[in-house]
């Protein structure tokens, strides 16, 4: 991913409803790594996003206009896990009026491996 695309503020993540097979979009804070996206849910992993993406692990993640399809899943690995909250979350605090810390925590973390 380029790095102008890494640096917007939102992406857009489609996931497949479990339930209805349709496509659905969240807006979503993002970090990249290489061809990794890393998302983290502060509802520690029940939002339906989350449970979609556990159904059915082919996704979109769009940034701006380009569209880029990928295979999602959980982030199970310690080192792995630390990285991705160190840069969601680094990528926002400087920005955010608020502190991440808890949530930073607290939520569940999820990988896109781009293809």
């Amino acid at each position: 991913m380029e790095a102008d695309l890494a640096a917007a503020t939102y992406g857009y993540l489609t996931t497949t409803g479990r339930v209805t097979g349709d496509p659905h979009t969240v807006e979503i804070w993002f970090a990249v790594e290489g061809d990794t996206v890393y998302l983290l849910s502060g509802s520690g992993g029940h939002s339906d996003w989350c449970r979609n993406l556990r159904q059915d692990p082919a996704v979109t993640f769009r940034v701006r206009t380009e569209e880029l399809p990928g295979t999602a899943r959980e982030v199970t690995d310690p080192g792995e896990d630390a990285k991705a909250r160190d840069l969601v979350t680094g990528k926002y605090q400087p920005g955010y009026g608020g502190d991440l810390t808890s949530w930073k925590r607290a939520s569940a973390v999820f990988a896109i491996d781009l293809d």
